[in-house]
């Protein structure tokens, strides 16, 4: 049985993904196998995998093909299902991994017991100087950032530490882990699913570690791109909840606060060309992304009671007081000014 299993999902990706298991079969010093989930592409991706990675003696892959696009959490948890490793990693398609990657993720499950994550320094694929993603932190209504996202890349983040949770892009989870407290919330169907996924994990007891030598390249916005109204829908929607199923009533209670607070700073920043919202330039894209947000809002307060529902469900599985939960919340805080510099 192989020691890792690592986890591709694709979608109409497919010279990403070619590129992505091409970056796999250079891996060293790492027993693993290879599980593609295909969300019903149309591009020849499941054929490209079929003619060109199956049935090859060097390389262990296996394909799941689905008839439509399930999305990333669901795709993902049909992955868990069918791995055989203790540990299980994921990787984006459109993210391409240095040969260590595999091994140095693998690594950081010795130090402890409780070690349920490990996080990769994730770089910016068209300029790997700039830092793409070491890690996560989140800002106090739901919404979250990648940490050291578009700063450059000078040794600041080159120790092994532990941070709040990795990014989704690019981690591995023991397995143990996910079979403790489940895969990834398919409500969500992508985006906001690896910060929903770490903090419960995080609140039940498993910590994360950041593992500078594990090395990926990433195509931002290769899943979706940044400035669709639909990723902002999706993004909106999820960040808030995450925050009903997840957060202490302390600080669920002041969400409407940090959410104005960061919509109002919001507007500063793109007055500054900066952020979010400077994706969205003139009044007409303006009042687009404002109705966006309007209706990701009700979306997720129509979900609501069955967030709810799985709120209550998970108290059997957690070990941190809500007082702890937001002390970790707080601590891992991105500034307000960085999350509106530094645009997801």
């Amino acid at each position: 049985m192989p020691e890792v299993s690592v986890v591709v999902i694709n979608w109409n990706g497919r010279d990403y993904l070619r590129a992505c298991l091409e970056s796999l079969i250079r891996q060293r010093d790492a027993d693993f196998e290879v599980i593609v989930v295909d969300n019903g592409s149309s591009d020849g991706s499941v054929e490209m995998v079929r003619q060109e990675y199956l049935g090859r003696g060097d390389f262990r892959v296996r394909l799941i093909a689905n008839e439509s696009n399930r999305g990333f959490c669901a795709a993902n948890n049909q992955g868990f299902a069918e791995a055989r490793g203790r540990f299980v990693a994921i990787l984006n398609n459109d993210a391409e991994a240095e040969p260590g990657f595999l091994a140095a993720l693998r690594r950081a499950f010795d130090v402890a017991p409780d070690i349920g994550m490990a996080a990769a320094k994730i770089l910016v694929y068209e300029d790997p100087r700039r830092i793409d993603k070491v890690g996560h932190l989140i800002y106090p209504d739901g919404q979250n950032r990648g940490r050291g996202t578009g700063e450059l890349d000078i040794g600041q983040y080159d120790h092994m530490e532990e941070c709040l949770w990795p990014d989704g892009c690019a981690a591995m989870y023991r397995k143990e882990m996910l079979d403790h407290i489940g895969g990834f919330d398919e409500d969500l169907f992508i985006f906001g699913d690896d910060a929903e996924l770490g903090l419960r994990a995080r609140m039940a007891g498993w910590r994360c570690l950041y593992v500078p030598e594990a090395v990926v390249r990433h195509h931002r916005g290769g899943a979706m791109k940044t400035g669709s109204t639909g990723r902002v829908f999706l993004i909106e929607r999820n960040r808030l909840l995450l925050a009903i199923k997840l957060f202490p009533l302390s600080l669920l209670l002041l969400n409407p606060f940090y959410f104005m607070a960061r919509l109002a700073a919001g507007l500063l920043a793109a007055a500054g060309d900066k952020g979010e919202m400077a994706r969205f330039p003139g009044l007409w894209n303006k009042i687009r992304l404002a109705w966006t947000i309007l209706r990701a809002d009700v979306a997720a307060l129509k979900m609501a009671p069955q967030t709810l529902r799985k709120r209550r469900r998970l108290r059997p599985i957690l070990k941190m007081s809500p007082a702890e939960v937001r002390r970790l919340i707080l601590t891992n805080r991105i500034p307000l000014r960085a999350l509106l510099e530094k645009s997801n």
